[in-house]
């Protein structure tokens, strides 16, 4: 009896303790995806400080994301050298110290390198945090575990955009470097004292053949996919990248393959469940980055909105998400990840079709409405879609799974905007077009339309040939802007596409009961 007492003792110290752990992992997540989302209000206020254009003062944003993406694939190797509790605390404190840093830089220069730093101390931290989780918590509860997780991923978003603004506008764009400070101390105090030890695995060989192709490969498509749009598809500088980006992972596949401990261990793709739960995972993601990336352009583009008014629209929709990723792996115990996960695709898929309806004048309301119970959708089945695949596999493979899932939708992400930005131009023109048609220039519409214009701005003390020619302005403004306005929404309608694919991919994971023998 006094056996049984010392044993649920040591059980539930061990509870306790995974999720005390759990606290450090959100708090860490939480300053990294936060500091990401306030670097997306403030270029035009670097531009301002700094005295540059927009084109180099995206490269804050542009390089920490390709710096995080190319360390990612190192992180297996590091936290099996040095421990994954280690790697999380050192990646923590060094994204804090630039993040220190970035908020004293004196120059453009300064502060693009002080970011790209900060890129290379911050990537490991999702990828190690995942890691952890996995290898601390059972499976059973690896699904609860992860939905708080990704309450950090979510929650830190819907506060960035309208923290970061209130920031700028009432203070110094520095804060939006220093407020990282606090948290970041935070949880590298929590990650020092709640987690426990972390296994170090001995007789590890570093792959530098295949950090070095990873780095490249991972690099050159991520840079090409943030610049293919303004620089051109077609140009010799986008070109090139995805050449030597093809080049590099062809060589990353054949160097992998043959390595005895591989940077990225591509054997795991031959586990089925992995491979699945990374091919849906990816579909989520781009399904979820085209309104993510659409929803503001929409709202500050059309309905001119700012970005602290367009954080608080969409703060809903975070919070829903939010929400559902905290109850997700709960739902997912008692009804099962297919069920489940089909819902919630079902439910992302059916609301960002329904966006197409997006007029100049749709009520926010109505658009609010509809992205939240789309993030309800995202919270349902992105955590267990992710889960379900790591689950499945070997407890010694998750330090390469990890990095491996990380990376692979983190350019899903990066594709799906490229590909939608690309699709929303396009279909921009070719409404611009068909109105024009439409709307010929010796039409009575036409001429109606400028002469009631004319005759608004003659009345403003101006001659009759400037106001004319401001009227025909105008009436081109409004044709560019109804053109732009249904590209968003046949957007909308495309980038609902990968949920519904995702659906057939799901159903992988029914859990097929093994025939019971009949002893005689």
């Amino acid at each position: 009896m006094a056996d049984e007492s010392v044993v649920t003792q040591h059980k539930s110290e061990g509870n306790g303790q995974m999720w005390l752990s759990l606290v450090a992992i959100v708090t860490g997540t939480f300053v990294a995806v936060l500091n990401s989302s306030l670097m997306n209000v403030a270029m035009n206020k670097f531009v301002a400080v700094f005295g540059s254009d927009l084109t180099t003062m995206q490269w804050i944003i542009t390089g920490y994301t390709l710096a995080s993406a190319m360390v990612i694939p190192m992180s297996g190797y590091l936290g099996g050298r040095f421990g994954n509790k280690n790697l999380f605390i050192y990646s923590v404190a060094g994204f804090t110290i630039f993040s220190v840093l970035c908020g004293l830089a004196w120059s453009a220069n300064t502060m693009i390198i002080f970011r790209i730093i900060q890129g290379f101390a911050g990537g490991f931290i999702m990828p190690v945090g995942m890691s952890i989780i996995f290898t601390t918590f059972p499976k059973e509860k690896t699904g609860t575990a992860m939905g708080l997780w990704g309450i950090a991923a979510m929650v830190a978003p819907a506060l960035g955009p309208t923290f970061g603004g209130y920031l700028i506008q009432n203070f110094s764009w520095r804060l939006l470097f220093f407020i990282n400070v606090p948290i970041g101390i935070l949880a590298v105090v929590l990650g020092k004292i709640l987690m426990k030890e972390s296994p170090r695995t001995t007789g590890l060989k570093f792959d530098t053949p295949g950090a070095i192709l990873s780095m490249m490969f991972f690099g050159s498509l991520l840079l090409a996919l943030s610049k293919g749009q303004s620089e051109g598809w077609t140009s010799l500088f986008i070109v090139s990248l995805l050449f030597v980006a093809i080049c590099s992972l062809m060589l990353l596949i054949w160097v992998e393959l043959g390595a005895k401990q591989p940077v990225l261990d591509l054997n795991l793709f031959k586990n089925v469940k992995f491979t699945i739960s990374v091919i849906s995972g990816s579909l989520v993601m781009m399904a979820m980055m085209g309104g993510t990336f659409l929803a503001p352009v929409y709202l500050q583009s059309i309905q001119g909105l700012n970005a602290m008014q367009t954080g608080i629209l969409l703060m809903p929709q975070s919070i829903a998400m939010a929400v559902m990723m905290a109850i997700s792996g709960k739902l997912v115990e008692k009804f099962g990840v297919v069920p489940i996960c089909i819902a919630g695709l079902a439910v992302l898929g059916i609301t960002t079709a329904e966006l197409h309806l997006l007029t100049a004048d749709t009520p926010n309301h109505w658009l609010n409405a509809l992205l939240t119970i789309r993030g309800i959708g995202i919270g349902v089945c992105l955590m267990p879609l992710t889960s379900a695949g790591m689950n499945a596999v070997a407890p010694e493979q998750i330090s390469n799974a990890s990095p491996l899932s990380n990376v692979l939708r983190q350019v899903a992400g990066s594709l799906g905007i490229a590909i939608f930005t690309a699709i929303m131009g396009n279909r921009q023109i070719v409404h611009y077009q068909h109105i024009s048609e439409s709307v010929a220039v010796d039409s009575v519409m036409a001429n109606n339309t400028v002469s009631a214009l004319t005759g608004e701005i003659y009345a403003w003390a101006v001659d009759r040939a400037t106001a004319a020619g401001a009227a025909s302005s105008y009436l081109a403004g409004f044709m560019q802007k109804e053109a732009y306005v249904r590209s968003i929404a046949d957007t909308f309608y495309i980038s609902a596409i990968p949920a519904f694919i995702c659906i057939p991919f799901v159903l992988f994971f029914i859990k097929r009961k093994t025939p019971v023998e009949i002893k005689e």
